[in-house]
């Protein structure tokens, strides 16, 4: 094996640099993995969070291929076809044991080695003990790379109690939202409702079990009624981090009904809220970050058994040395809905 390798170093969403540094070498109970596809995901666009630690390698939504067993490892072995968590729960703190494993300390400052815009990462001990999953034979690397972004909608649809014969109201149908409207239609809700900017967006919303389609700049609340019988809908996701969204979501939740805050505001940004109308009508408020072990399992259970054709999501594939081109179109969002990363390229 060569002792270098090309990675995509982030600087800032329109500064993306192919360099080379060395492979990741291994110790005692990690994996040296090889990387085959990687996506490009809505959190890796958010330049206010990630410049903060730039220069660095992104990329967590990641399959591929293990290269390398270090020391003391006996679950897997070379050539295995896997999906690697970067984050990790310790699984015993008062948050794992409360079923709130994303909050936990551990699974926040886990990671692999250096990023998944890698040809190799090196995985941690602690990844391999609790993060590292078996592909199923017809699962493609290309589908793997879905399981973690699939795993943080189960789990934020898992938390807001989302059942069978709700109205669901999907405020941003970009691929978070998409994802969201397939697992609601998927679940057994009444009707899915799918808001977006672009017509494009709602077209592929309704391609994924959106059973109606509103335009953004409509009087929302005035839509959601007159789509459902004069009323408003039981479960709202906001999938977009604009302030107007989550002021509008507000206004279209139904009485003891839940808004899910998938996507976050910029830190320090205050959010008005009517406390009254919150308080009389009885309305859950709630946020949603990542995905705990049952999510990834039922995840990767949901592509395997084609509940969600993810597949079908992927709009770009690009090599490593166009990932600057996948940031763009990623961007836009004119006409990419998944950008997928091959770092060897078609394998």
């Amino acid at each position: 094996m060569k002792n270098s390798m090309q990675v995509a170093m982030y600087y800032s969403n329109q500064d993306i640099r192919l360099e080379e540094m060395p492979i990741p070498q291994i110790g005692p109970g990690e994996l040296l993995v090889k990387i085959l596809s990687s996506g490009i995901c809505g959190s890796d666009l958010m330049e206010w969070y990630r410049i903060k630690k730039a220069p660095r390698v992104l990329g967590h939504e990641i399959a591929g291929e293990i290269a390398a067993v270090g020391a003391g490892v006996d679950s897997y072995k070379i050539g295995d076809r896997v999906f690697v968590s970067h984050h990790v729960p310790c699984n015993k703190c008062r948050y794992c044991l409360n079923n709130y494993h994303t909050l936990c300390d551990t699974l926040r400052t886990t990671n692999f080695d250096p990023g998944g815009f890698a040809e190799y990462i090196r995985v941690p001990r602690i990844n391999v003990d609790r993060g590292v999953f078996v592909l199923p034979g017809e699962l493609s690397f290309e589908e793997g790379v879905f399981i973690e972004p699939l795993a943080c909608i189960i789990r934020g649809q898992r938390m807001a109690r989302a059942k069978p014969g709700q109205v669901v109201l999907v405020i941003g149908s970009g691929m978070a939202g998409i994802i969201h409207v397939a697992v609601a239609s998927r679940w057994g809700a009444k009707r899915v409702i799918a808001v977006d900017i672009s017509e494009h967006r709602l077209q592929i919303a309704r391609q994924f079990g959106a059973d109606a389609l509103i335009f953004a700049g409509k009087d929302l609340s005035a839509e959601v009624k007159r789509i459902n019988g004069n009323r408003l809908a039981d479960l709202v996701i906001v999938c977009t981090g604009a302030q107007s969204a989550m002021t509008q979501a507000l206004q279209c939740v139904d009485r003891g009904g839940t808004v899910l805050f998938f996507a976050p505001l910029e830190p320090g940004t205050k959010f008005p809220l009517h406390f009254y109308d919150f308080w009389n009508n009885g309305i859950t408020l709630m946020s949603s970050y990542g995905g705990a072990p049952l999510d990834i399992t039922r995840s990767i259970e949901f592509i395997q058994t084609k509940k969600i054709p993810v597949k079908d999501m992927v709009t770009h594939r690009l090599k490593l040395a166009d990932i600057a081109l996948g940031f763009k179109l990623a961007l836009e969002a004119k006409e990419s809905l998944k950008v997928v990363i091959e770092p060897h390229g078609k394998e």
